[in-house]
């Protein structure tokens, strides 16, 4: 799996890259290297755990503005900073922008590599948790128009006479539906069910409207159910 691991390098210092290429290599990871912010972003994402070691200064484009592209287009590969000319403010911002290591040159290959073993290791997490977020999509795309609402009332708590007032539907049409959606869904319980509804950001649904009844009809409707009383008060 390490061989699979890729560590890209942004420095224009040739110097540099050239020195990092085979302490990569020796540890078991895939260099690739560039010298310019550009020549990187013209690199297809790859789908494997990767994480960036980037100069802070670049001839191109600042390492700052590159980590902000990064964060927001390829939020698993994390950014290792290096730098000639760090500072404290620098190092701050570089952290509060997302990236996991803050390296002032010259620095000891045993802490470059650490740091390098982290951020592949947080790669690996991220790429997971995104497949399971996809797959679980996937699974939600598939329910039908009712099954959604039933889920969403489901996991809102109501029990499933309750959803079928809600719906206009008899509880036994509601059990079914649930049935479905525990299947499709591959939720073994409705603890289950309910933690992939927050992560889908499912909201409960919603009632249909229901016809308004004219308030005509509705006086003739009392009139009568008054009869009808007074009829079995009065036989």
């Amino acid at each position: 799996m390490a061989s699979r691991q890729i560590v890209f390098i942004v420095d224009d210092d040739v110097s540099i890259r050239e020195s990092l290429e085979p302490l990569i290599r020796a540890a078991g990871w895939q260099p690739r290297s560039f010298g310019t912010a550009q020549e990187f972003l013209a690199h297809p994402r790859v789908s494997v755990p990767s994480c960036l070691v980037l100069d802070f200064a670049l001839p191109d484009v600042n390492g700052l503005e590159l980590q902000k592209r990064i964060v927001a287009d390829r939020k698993e590969m994390p950014i290792i900073f290096i730098t000639a000319y760090g500072n404290v403010s620098m190092s701050v911002e570089a952290m509060k922008g997302g990236a996991v290591e803050f390296l002032t040159k010259p620095f000891g290959d045993d802490v470059l590599l650490r740091a390098i073993g982290n951020a592949l290791e947080r790669s690996g997490v991220a790429l997971r948790q995104e497949a399971d977020m996809r797959s679980l999509r996937d699974v939600y795309a598939r329910l039908t128009r009712r099954e959604r609402e039933v889920m969403g009332l489901v996991v809102s708590g109501l029990l499933n006479k309750q959803i079928g007032g809600e719906l206009g539907i008899s509880e036994i049409t509601v059990k079914a539906h649930r049935g479905r959606v525990m299947r499709k869904m591959h939720a073994g319980s409705l603890a289950d069910l309910v933690t992939m509804a927050a992560r889908l950001h499912v909201a409960p649904a919603r009632s249909p409207a229901r016809p308004s009844v004219p308030r005509t009809i509705e006086r003739h409707s009392a009139t009568a159910r008054s009869r009808v009383i007074d009829r079995a008060a009065h036989p």
